[in-house]
């Protein structure tokens, strides 16, 4: 085979981290990689070296591929990175400006308006074949800012294919993606290879691979390599090592009143705009009951959550009632909150603020994107132990955006905790999280809701995380054909 890119004794110099062995890896033309290895594993950097834009200790690197496109452009100062597109979590940052925007910012009418139209980011047409398989013709006259975290990987994925890439880098390629799009995007990333299109993905999990894989290089625990070489003759992982566990009755939980509905919902409508998702919705859940709410990519599930957490001001106009009282009724949206411990995909793309882990953890107790007010003592030592608890002490003093993927997950996840909410929203809590780090999430889900009184409103797109303790699930209709402009 031809060779298209190799590493040899190659050892990489990053900020955070070194490895303690050097790197020899030799990627053939055809062959379809797979990165895979636990949170913090040193995945993501791989993206960088592949880039070329990591300084080496020692060893050499050589793409080979280059010397086509030398020949091919006639330019002998070619950079690789301009040949690689990298689809990832933060992608899309890329498409828009992103980081001048904040959470809430989708809800509100008037601001909305000032994102652009999907239609807006592509200069030239979209091959058909990717409006096809990516599902893409009913969102380009939607705003950006409205679409959900599985929409927006769609527009990703065909930007950076419309880049006509050398290689194509996909950092969980299939993350927030419901179960018709992942079958269709695992064909579409079959195609990739087909089409002459190197293909590379990078996964915490080997579940969570596409079938085209066909070799691995794999990552321990502290950060080496373990395995390279063919899927078929790697190792099993057997992920069956003990979890930590959250000791419940060590966090005092929030003093509330009590109330028999938590959320009432009556013949509610969700809409974007013009752009009509869901109408005539009832949904009440009582306390103490444990709910997974299920739709696909774009059915409403974040904006229907976003009434009750009181992010968004349409509630106002809505028949939606919240621990007893009516919206609009003269509570605030801090005593609604206070109540509530809340992650999502949405807010994990606006949490940008540089500020070390600890205290993004300690920020869950004031509801805040950011930590602006002081912990007393006692919150201080609650944040402590429900980050040991879940097993990642380790990047208290880290800053939260130099952490992986993954890890900001698991951050967000013991912020959601800290409190020991009266109500639990968990939307897509495990995107991206390694076997082991799943296992903990779900344990802790399950033991938050041993105690008495507690409510879960979990969402997901794979049936299979969803927690024992859930037992009432509510599913949005597919309405896209009959609202479909």
């Amino acid at each position: 085979m031809k060779p298209f890119i190799t590493f040899t004794n190659y050892l990489p110099r990053t900020p955070y981290r070194v490895l303690n062995q050097p790197v020899t890896w030799q990627i053939n033309e055809g062959e379809v990689w797979a990165i895979v290895g636990l949170n913090g594993s040193g995945k993501s950097w791989f993206m960088s070296l592949l880039r070329g834009n990591m300084p080496a200790v020692s060893g050499s690197v050589q793409y080979h591929f280059l010397e086509d496109e030398r020949q091919r452009l006639g330019d002998t100062f070619l950079w690789p990175e301009k040949f690689i597109q990298h689809v990832g979590f933060q992608s899309v940052y890329s498409m828009s400006d992103f980081k001048q925007m904040y959470y809430q910012q989708r809800f509100n009418a008037t601001e909305a308006e000032w994102a652009p139209l999907v239609s807006d980011l592509f200069s030239s047409a979209i091959p058909e074949n990717l409006v096809k398989v990516l599902n893409l013709g009913p969102l380009m006259n939607r705003r950006l800012i409205h679409l959900s975290s599985g929409e927006l990987r769609r527009l990703v994925i065909a930007k950076s294919a419309m880049a006509n890439p050398r290689l194509m880098v996909f950092d969980n390629p299939f993350i927030g993606l419901d179960v018709a799009m992942r079958s269709q995007i695992d064909q579409l990333y079959s195609s990739f290879g087909q089409s002459g299109v190197q293909t590379i993905f990078i996964s915490p999990s080997m579940r969570e691979l596409p079938s085209s894989v066909s070799h691995l290089i794999l990552f321990d625990k502290n950060g080496n390599v373990a395995y390279v070489g063919e899927r078929g003759a790697c190792p099993e992982w057997s992920g069956t090592d003990a979890v930590p566990s959250v000791d419940w009755s060590t966090i005092p939980p929030i003093t509330t009143i009590d109330c028999d509905q938590i959320v009432n919902m009556n013949d509610i409508e969700i809409s974007y705009g013009n752009q009509v998702v869901q109408q005539h919705l009832s949904w009440t859940v009582k306390r103490g009951e444990k709910w997974a709410l299920l739709g696909h990519n774009g059915s409403g599930k974040s904006t229907l959550l976003s009434y009750i957490f009181a992010d968004n001001p349409q509630a106002y106009a809505k028949n939606i009632s919240l621990f007893g009282r009516r919206r609009g009724t003269g509570e605030t949206i801090w005593e609604i909150k206070k109540r509530i411990g809340y992650t999502s995909s949405e807010m994990h793309l606006y949490y940008r603020e540089q500020c070390s882990c600890q205290k993004v953890v300690r920020s869950g107790f004031f509801d805040s994107i950011g930590l602006f007010r002081k912990c007393t003592e006692e919150q201080e030592k609650i944040a402590d132990l429900v980050m040991n608890s879940l097993d990642i002490q380790y990047l208290a003093d880290v800053n939260f955006l130099n952490a992986s993927a993954g890890e900001q997950r698991m951050v967000l996840f013991a912020r959601a905790l800290v409190k020991n909410p009266e109500v639990l929203i968990l939307d897509e809590p495990f995107h991206g999280l390694d076997d082991r780090n799943k296992r903990i999430c779900i344990k802790a889900v399950n033991d938050f809701c041993q105690q008495g009184n507690k409510t879960l409103i979990f969402v997901t797109h794979n049936r299979v995380d969803i927690p024992q303790c859930v037992n009432n699930t509510f599913e949005l209709p597919d309405n896209r054909d009959k609202y479909r402009k």
